[in-house]
């Protein structure tokens, strides 16, 4: 009982670090200065998303085949929609602040 108590304990914080570890990664590659740093990691998790499907089985029906086909796919790019999110809001800001910017040497001019 405590082995598996301490094992979800791990489990649960490993996903934490890896989640938050993730979602800061993204962050500095979006601030980044080129356009290609902040798509690396949208990309992999969308490529992943593929993956999933792989393991997607032959239950039948047609049309549940598709159901879970389709569900596995939306819920795979669950992850690239936040990272795609945290990648837009970061060159929104990076766009704004070079427009300050632009507009602040306008002034002094």
């Amino acid at each position: 009982m405590a082995i598996t108590s301490r094992t979800i304990i791990f489990s649960i914080f490993f996903l934490l670090v890896v989640g938050v570890g993730g979602i800061l990664l993204q962050i500095f590659l979006s601030k980044k200065e080129g356009k290609w740093a902040g798509l690396i990691l949208p990309i992999i998790t969308f490529c992943a998303s593929f993956i999933y499907l792989l393991n997607v089985a032959n239950i039948g029906e047609l049309s549940s085949v598709i159901m879970t086909i389709v569900s596995v796919f939306l819920l795979g790019n669950i992850p690239t929609v936040v990272l795609l999110g945290i990648y837009a809001v970061c060159k929104e800001r990076r766009k704004k602040r070079r427009d300050l910017e632009k507009m602040s040497v306008q002034d002094l001019e």
